[in-house]
Order: structure tokens, then sequence, then C-alpha cells
């Protein structure tokens, strides 16, 4: 069988949900950061570029009075920006404003630079803080002009961006996963109706198509299915007409076969003790060749949807026992439960009784003979189980035994059986004809043995 692989592990609604999020989460993510950077470099920008003006300004004032100015009230004049620490290197010596601000405060790198006689700017880290120095060297005095400027107002404001922009992205990427779950329901709302249509077409409704409309991608999908569903309705058909017609042609020489035995039958004192014995075996074969001519009669008849129930109100447990005792010459005990009594449920009698004669039937050919019938309640529904002490049926074959021509992969053990597989599957439309189901199982007490249980619906109770 060829298999072509249309599903993973995940949903299709779930991949496209997570498709969307996926995308929104990466989109979110990148203007994010391109935010945040964009963001950052153009605060620290504006903040050094404001610093070095007033920097420069400074270093003029100093340039102009720190000759006659002692340098701590100088450096107290200064007007600096916010956070700023001046710092006033004069050969060994460093004056500063702020005690904890002073030369060593400084990057080494910064010094040098500015020592040499050029001056220069730097952010840097110091002590878990951000910071940025600007040194201005003003060589007629002999000395070089820095100020220490703080930028955490600036990180704290960049902090609280981060973390809105993450909190955007969240709500983001949480939109998209709405989106997409919305979009993944319209989009394979269509495929909705091709799974009610496949699974209407699975239960046996073969007239069940699809509206191809005017999707040009939806149309192919459509077009294939109806395609398919007609083909299967022609061959089921075919093959429902042909059956039927075969077992038609049948019962005309079955029926001159059976009256042709009859009459030899009647001269059976007559014949040599061989000739009754080939006698024996004919009518034996007759016998199910016209069991199973009826057996496809009746399947054509499912098939061809003309199955009707003929429904009256019949008490369960005196049909059960009186089933069993025209099905079979054995001596099989019936087990009843004491509330049903008096329990009456609308069935088609004829096919109930079939249906405990089929079972009891499959119990003698496979398995030496039911040993018990039940009837029970179970909530509002009753059970009758026929139960046998043969070798079982294997769970690999628990349903499979209900089709047509089946009789399990185990048949060959189960002893010789003249049977074609028909008996089960007649019980299992007769059941589902009544709206109940059917299923094998192992014996309830633990023997060795098969248990088949059919459970109907309680219609009626007095």
């Amino acid at each position: 069988m060829r298999r072509i692989r249309i599903a993973s592990r995940l949903g299709l609604r779930a991949r496209i949900t997570l498709a969307f999020s996926i995308g929104a989460l990466l989109l979110s993510t990148l203007l994010a950061a391109t935010t945040w950077t964009l963001t950052r470099e153009k605060l620290l920008s504006d903040r050094e570029s404001a610093a070095t003006v007033v920097v420069y300004t400074n270093a003029q004032t100093v340039q102009r009075r720190v000759s006659d100015t002692n340098p701590n009230e100088l450096l107290e004049t200064l007007l600096t920006p916010l956070g700023g620490r001046p710092v006033l290197l004069t050969g060994d010596e460093t004056v500063s404003r702020t005690p904890a601000f002073g030369g060593d405060a400084l990057p080494s790198e910064l010094k040098e630079m500015v020592e040499s006689g050029r001056p220069a700017r730097m952010r840097y880290d110091l002590d878990g803080e951000m910071q940025f120095a600007v040194g201005v060297p003003i060589p007629s005095a002999d000395v070089s002009y820095f100020e220490i400027v703080s930028l955490d107002d600036v990180e704290g404001t960049l902090d609280a961006l981060g973390v809105s922009l993450v909190a955007a992205a969240l709500v983001t990427t949480l939109a998209g996963a709405g989106l997409g779950w919305w979009a993944s329901r319209r989009a394979l709302r269509p495929l909705g109706g091709v799974s009610t249509a496949t699974m209407a077409l699975a239960a046996g409704r073969l007239d069940t198509r699809l509206d191809t409309g005017d999707d040009p991608d939806l149309r192919p999908i459509a077009t294939s299915f109806n395609e398919m569903a007609q083909t299967l309705q022609d061959r089921i058909e075919r093959d429902a007409r042909f059956a039927s017609d075969v077992s038609h042609e049948l019962r005309s020489p079955l029926m001159t076969l059976a009256a042709s035995i009859e009459v030899m039958e009647n001269q059976r004192e007559d014949m040599p003790e061989r000739a009754q014995a080939a006698l024996d075996l004919m009518k034996g074969d007759i016998e199910r060749f016209k069991q199973l001519v009826e057996d496809l009669l009746e399947i054509s008849r499912f098939d061809a949807g003309v199955v009707h129930l003929d429904l009256e109100e019949v008490h369960l447990a005196e049909l059960v026992m009186q089933a069993v005792s025209h099905s079979t010459d054995a001596d099989v005990p019936v087990e009843l439960d004491a509330d049903l009594a008096g329990v009456v449920v609308n069935a088609d009698k004829r096919r109930i009784v079939r249906v405990i004669a089929n079972l009891l039937d499959n119990a003698s050919r496979y398995a030496g003979g039911a040993t018990s019938v039940s009837l029970r309640r179970a909530g509002d529904e009753v059970q009758i189980a026929v139960e046998d002490a043969g070798e079982g049926v294997p769970p690999e074959d628990r349903e499979r035994i209900f089709n047509r021509f089946s009789r399990g992969s185990a048949s060959g053990r189960r002893g010789a059986s003249d049977g074609v597989g028909l008996g089960l599957a007649l019980v299992a439309e007769h059941v589902n004809l009544h709206g109940g189901k059917v299923w094998v199982e192992d014996r309830s007490d633990g023997s060795p043995g098969a248990r088949f249980v059919v459970q109907l619906p309680v219609e009626a109770q007095q």
C-alpha cells in the first residue's frame, strides 16, 4: 500500500499559528533591537555633544583664570553639565571638586593623550557605572582640564526603554499567535468540509460530494474528491449488483437441486449404502449452498439500502431464550439478570433471532459450541453475550472477523469449517441497523475462549 505523508507531529493549524508567532517574534525583536540601538546612540551622542561644548567653555575659563585664582575656588565657580565633575591636573598635583573623582577616576589612555597636547574624550566604565570624560590641554598654563560626566541617567532611560520594547515584542508575538490562529481557522475551514465529507463517505453515504466553488486552489481538491467518490460508488454498486444478480440466478438451480435431493431422499431405502452416503454429502452441501445464497442476498439488500426494520415491542428475555432453543440442539445455559424480566424493547424479532443464531453457529463452527448465553442490563442498554471455550480470537483479528468473507488469521487453527465468513458480517449489519454495537473480547472469568457481545438500546420499559 502506497502512503503519502500529509501530516507531521504538529497539526496544520498549530503549524500555521507557530509560523505567525515566530514571524511576529522575529519582526518585533528586529524592530526592538534597531529602535534600542538607534535611540541609545542618539541619546549618548546628544549628551556627549552637549557635555563637550560645556567642557570647552569651562576650559577657556580655566585658561584665563588659572594663573591668578586658587584652583579649588576656580573649579567651584565653573558651570558643569548635569552630573559633571571637573578635574584639574597641574603637574603631579590633582585638583577635583569631588574627591571621589580625582585623577584616579580618569582612564590612563585619556590622560596620556591630553598630556601629550591633544584634546580627547572617552566613554568608559567606572565601578559598574558608565562615564564620559573630556580632556582639554592648556599648554599656556601647563595644566590639563578634564570633566567626568555620569551617563547613569541615560542608561536608566535606556533600561526603561528596553523593558518597554521587550513588553511590546511579547505583546506583538501574542498578537501574531492570535492572528495566526484566526487565519488558520479561516484558511482551514474548507478542509473541515473535506473532513466531514470524508467521514460521511467512510460511514457509507456514497452520494456525498463537495461543492467545487470558485476557489482556484480548492477546486482541484474538490474535483478529485468527487471523482474518487463517484468511482467508489460505481464500484460498490457494480459489485452489489453482481452479488445480487448471481444470488438470484443461483436460486433457481438451487431449488431444482433441493427438489431433486428430496425426491432421492424418498427413495433412500432402495439405494445401496454408498449411494446413501453420497446422498448425505450432497444434502449437506446443498444446505450450505442454500445458506450461502441466502446470506449473499441479505448482504446485497444491505448494500442496496432497501433493508428496513419491522419493529415491534418484544420481551427480550423471552426472545433470547426462544432463539437459543431454536438455533441449536446443544444444551446451552441462558443466564438472565433478574431486573430484565419485564424489559420490553422495540426490535425486529427476525433479525435479533438471526443474530443469536449466527453467533451460536459461529461458536459451533470454530470453538466446539457455545458454553453459555447471558443477558444483562447496562444502563440504558442491554447486552447479549455468547461465550465459548475455544482458543479465543487474537486481538489483531477482533475487528477483522466482522468483515465480509473474513474468518480471521487463526481460522485454520480453530478447527475445520465450511463457513465463508458472512455470518459475523451479517451480525454486525443487523446490530448496526438497530443502533447497537457488537464486539468480541476475552471471557470475563479468565477461562480460555471468546465472548461475543451484542449491545442494543432499550427503547421502552414496562
